[in-house]
């Protein structure tokens, strides 16, 4: 079986395929006209329910947001930490 192109979807595509859904179209009908697969349209419906957005960034649970900023701050702290050996070791040399 080949493989499926990735596509991308606008956010007013989104919008009216759940629409379509919330004003009562069957779920698979939707899934099958528009070629979706159904954890995708799922996602969809989900995420416009919980946040109106299908942005990835809005529908971080806290947990998620917390992780990215400890990432962040790791990262930064440990550049700041690489700088201060490379300075220690040149005034060592001094």
């Amino acid at each position: 079986m080949p493989k499926r192109q990735k596509r991308s979807f606008s956010k007013e595509f989104k919008e009216q395929l759940v629409k379509l859904y919330a004003y009562g179209k069957p779920r698979t009908e939707i899934i099958k006209e528009y070629e979706l697969t159904a954890s995708t349209f799922d996602r969809w419906v989900k995420q416009h329910r919980e946040t109106g957005s299908f942005e990835e960034k809005d529908n971080l649970t806290p947990e998620q947001e917390e992780l990215i900023q400890l990432r962040k701050k790791n990262q930064q702290l440990a550049m700041e930490n690489d700088i201060l050996k490379q300075a220690a070791l040149i005034m060592g040399r001094k």
